[in-house]
């Protein structure tokens, strides 16, 4: 392997993803902000919100089914071949939510059009960081396996840069020229995006890892009858995502349309942390290739399940200084020591010629309990003062997380070519990397 092969897929990945996360926080920042009023108009405040944001999490109930379909062809047929189409996909579904017509136009019909455009965006993103934590992981030198991944998931924190720094001047917009044509503008940018992403990811090679793999006709079926137990356990492991969505979505439109703070501050909370983040994830990913995945990741998960407790409650008492203050301990710190790691620790649970399907399938299921979180907890504290019900939540799926990742094997040194049990397939059930699709 090249000495620069390495850094191109990381680039790669890290392009791809910001690329294609740019899309998918637009539409949660519009969930939190607008689409209460512009998709439903006609229910109460409180109902129109918690109907946005169950759009919102809409999108991950299609994320298992992509993860299956996504995880056998990219298993099968390569993972450049899932990382062109996730990206198109993505593209176009958020190009079309920016034309949509509204409630005030079609009536029910608006809403019914957005869910499925959402869905669309939850099949793209099922195969969409597996593929590029696949792509970077089997490229990546032995040591450094922690670093060279994390790179997709510090792609995801630009994206959510690019987004939410988009997102604020339209939100800074009048309310009626918000509601009519503003909100649009950040969905038909995804146009651009999407042309840029397209370029760089036909140029990509594919990994010499799976060149050089022998692959199952079923990848699915190999999976689970060999590697049931390290898919449950990234399942459970994955809902630690929860924290990434209540933080940008449940927070946002808690503070904003129960507490009444300004929207400009709060969108400035999560460009902050996630610049720190962009930081904080390379470092600490080469921690975890020092001292090994599980010790990093456990501690991120326990210190994102303390710090939500003051994080909520600097919101409930509207005091800016505190709340970006914590906002960027929890998400540009304490989130970032899951993200810089589990794309190591998820992906080197797996053989190669599984590996694509177990993160997809794995990683997207406990995604879909996250996507729901903002709905549960909107729910939950839908009260002025009821915050600490949100932060238990959250901190019971944080210690469930780490629990989870406390029973995984560690595998910092163990060599690529090794990881996963890998089975000898018989004849009939395996075919050559090379049969074209």
């Amino acid at each position: 392997m090249t000495g620069s092969m390495p850094r191109k897929a990381a680039l790669a990945a890290w392009i791809g993803s910001a690329l294609e996360y740019y899309d998918f926080f637009i539409y949660g920042t519009a969930a939190a902000l607008v689409f209460n009023k512009v998709f439903f108009p006609a229910s109460s405040p409180a109902t129109g919100t918690l109907l946005s944001l169950a759009t919102f999490g809409v999108g991950y109930l299609a994320r298992p089914v992509g993860a299956f379909v996504l995880g056998h062809v990219g298993d099968r047929f390569g993972r450049k071949r899932v990382l062109v189409f996730t990206l198109l996909l993505m593209g176009v579904a958020t190009f079309c939510v920016g034309c949509l017509p509204t409630y005030a136009g079609v009536g029910v019909l608006a809403p019914v059009l957005l869910v499925i455009l959402r869905l669309l965006q939850g099949l793209s993103a099922a195969g969409e960081q597996a593929g590029a934590n696949s792509m970077s992981l089997e490229h990546a030198p032995e040591h450094r396996r922690a670093y060279f991944t994390s790179f997709t998931l510090s792609g995801t924190q630009a994206g959510q840069i690019l987004a939410t720094a988009i997102f604020l001047p339209v939100a800074a917009l009048p309310q009626d020229q918000l509601l009519s044509w503003g909100w649009r503008v950040p969905f038909w940018c995804s146009a651009l995006v999407v042309a840029v992403g397209f370029v760089i990811r036909r140029t990509l090679d594919e990994t010499p890892v799976f060149e050089r793999t022998d692959v199952a006709k079923l990848p699915v079926a190999e999976l689970f009858r060999h590697h049931w137990a390290d898919v449950l356990r990234v399942v459970a492991a994955a809902t630690i995502a929860s924290v990434s969505t209540i933080f940008t979505v449940y927070a946002l439109s808690y503070a904003v349309n129960t507490i009444g703070l300004a929207r400009t501050p709060m969108l400035w909370v999560g460009v902050l942390a996630n610049i720190v983040a962009l930081a904080a994830i390379p470092l600490l990913a080469a921690l975890a290739d020092r001292i090994g995945r599980k010790p990093v990741f456990i501690t991120g998960c326990l210190a994102c399940g303390v710090l939500i407790f003051p994080y909520l409650w600097s919101i409930s008492i509207g005091s800016y200084t505190l709340l970006f203050v914590l906002g960027i301990a929890l998400f540009g710190v304490a989130y970032s020591g899951v993200n810089g790691v589990w794309p190591s620790l998820y992906g080197e649970m797996f053989g190669a010629r599984v590996r694509l399907s177990g993160m997809a399938i794995g990683t997207q299921v406990g995604f879909a309990v996250a996507g729901f979180a903002p709905s549960v907890v909107s729910a939950i504290g839908s009260a002025r003062q009821d915050w600490l019900g949100v932060a238990i939540f959250t901190a019971a799926v944080c210690v469930l997380a780490a629990a989870a990742a406390a029973t995984a094997r560690e595998t910092y040194r163990v060599p690529t070519a090794d990881l996963g049990f890998r089975p000898v397939p018989s004849p009939s059930t395996v075919v050559r990397s090379t049969v074209e699709m």
